[in-house]
């Protein structure tokens, strides 16, 4: 295999064990397994993939895939996805929140990532911002209002590092940068899509407060945040998906300079 469609037409069936036409044209990703059994009890369909890389249940023309956690694998994912072109894609990740305004449970529409990973600098240079599909991110904007809740907006920063709660340097930096959230994927999803010509999106809940010590993530406090706010994150999710699949030949329109 020499060319990169071959490559990834082979690849996406081999780490998700879905065939090419068995993707729905709109994906919801995540990188937590819990999501996807809250997608299977919601819609109905079946998780497939449980023994590959990337597991993922379909319904209603919509596919939640299971990518795993880091920049990398979502640059992974954002490859093999170029095989199946979808309409859409909406990341729905869990983020730290960096403000004492945010609360746990909290939503984060993201405006831009800063890209601290370093994954998507093979995608795009240095000085292009990793931006979403602002129709996509309407769309979304629409249905958290529309399911009675509120949301945060702002930039969200994009590390490759998971250990970084105790280094008080790095925390100081994340002031300085008056970024909203922070986490490991979102500015290489849309770094990636971008590359790759998918509109991508993201919808974050806040899940722990990492810039104070009590803040920090345990098993407990992410259990927590998941029963109480997983299901409806999910939700909308499905909801703004849905309200683009009315909409897509705008979303098709405001995707990318030629």
């Amino acid at each position: 295999m020499r060319e990169k469609e071959q490559i990834v037409g082979n690849w996406l069936p081999r780490y998700t064990g879905v065939p090419l036409d068995g993707f729905g044209d709109h994906v919801l990703l995540t990188n937590f397994g819990g999501y996807l059994g809250h997608f299977s009890r919601l819609t109905g369909a079946e998780v497939v993939g449980l023994d590959r890389p990337m597991p993922s249940a379909t319904a209603d023309g919509i596919t939640m895939i299971n990518f795993g956690m880091g920049s990398p694998n979502a640059a992974t994912m954002m490859d093999l996805l170029s095989a199946v072109m979808p309409q859409s894609v909406l990341f729905l990740g869990k983020c730290g929140g960096l403000k004492r305004k945010n609360q746990l449970g909290d939503l984060v529409l993201p405006i831009a990532a800063i890209r601290g990973e370093g994954t998507s600098d093979d995608y795009l240079l240095p000085e292009v911002p990793a931006l979403p599909a602002f129709a996509l991110q309407r769309a979304v904007s629409t249905m958290i209002r529309d399911h009675g809740l509120d949301y945060w907006t702002g930039t969200v920063y994009t590390t490759n590092r998971r250990v970084w709660e105790h280094d008080d340097a790095f925390k100081e930096r994340l002031r300085q940068m008056r970024c909203m959230a922070i986490d490991m994927e979102t500015a290489t999803i849309f770094a990636a899509g971008f590359a790759n010509r998918i509109p991508c999106g993201a919808l974050l809940l806040v899940s722990d407060q990492p810039m104070v010590p009590e803040g920090v993530k345990t098993e407990v406090s992410d259990a927590k945040v998941s029963a109480e706010y997983v299901e409806s994150h999910i939700q909308v999710g499905i909801e703004a998906l849905r309200l683009i699949r009315r909409h897509g030949k705008s979303v098709r329109h405001l995707r990318f300079d030629e």
